[in-house]
């Protein structure tokens, strides 16, 4: 029986985005299903009924939730074209910076593109010291992944695209070529490598997604 595979995700999502990338880097076919988080689905509610959040993975039916969660999923479940590096040593590291990404830099990027005056100079020094670990990490490597796009890289894709996107939006640059001159070179590539390119939303449409939201959220205070 052929397997079923299935994607609940929001396009403007770079979790979801993250899933859509993976699978493309394996190779596997899936069906997408576009998810209105202001309207919750009944599929959505019932296969991620503790979070409520995109993405979800359905494998035959199985729901898998959490964007990290799915992509160990999807690199154990199909072996080709691995994700995670085979030594034990180099595998743990790339979990402890995909964690260190998803718990440390994405909030604190997200909390400075949003937040006004003061509070913003406090964050942007917060992002730079997160950013700076990142910078000293990749060292002289073209991906995290070394030669290839791995799952460090998938994970980094807020950093690697949204967050050039939002900071247009809102009128805040955090990842400067001065600053950061590894990582703006590891951007250039990361979105330049085929199978991220042809699966990032559209930058025009993502960027008035947010322009729109800034808008919104400027009028709101």
């Amino acid at each position: 029986m052929a397997e079923e595979v299935k994607l609940i995700g929001v396009w403007a999502s770079p979790f979801s985005r993250r899933i859509e990338i993976a699978l493309k880097l394996k190779g596997i076919p899936y069906e997408y299903i576009e998810e209105d988080l202001t309207n919750k689905s009944s599929l959505l509610l019932k296969s991620n009924p503790v979070h409520k959040k995109v993405p979800v993975l359905l494998h035959n039916g199985k729901p898998i939730a959490e964007s990290l969660v799915i992509l160990e999923y999807i690199d154990e479940t199909w072996k080709p074209n691995p994700l995670l590096p085979h030594n034990p040593y180099d595998r743990a590291m790339a979990r402890f910076w995909a964690k260190y990404i998803e718990e440390k830099c994405v909030p604190a990027l997200w909390h400075a593109c949003w937040c006004e005056g003061k509070d913003r100079v406090k964050a942007v020094e917060e992002v730079s010291a997160c950013l700076k670990h990142l910078e000293n990490e990749l060292k002289d490597k073209k991906f995290f992944g070394g030669e290839s796009i791995g799952f460090v890289d998938i994970v980094a894709n807020f950093i690697g695209f949204w967050i050039g996107v939002i900071g247009e939006a809102v009128g805040v640059e955090l990842l400067t070529r001065d600053e950061f001159p590894k990582l703006c070179k590891w951007r250039d590539e990361y979105v330049e490598y085929s199978v991220i390119k042809e699966n990032l939303p559209p930058k025009d449409k993502l960027l008035a997604f947010f322009r729109a939201r800034y808008e919104s959220a400027s009028q709101s205070n």
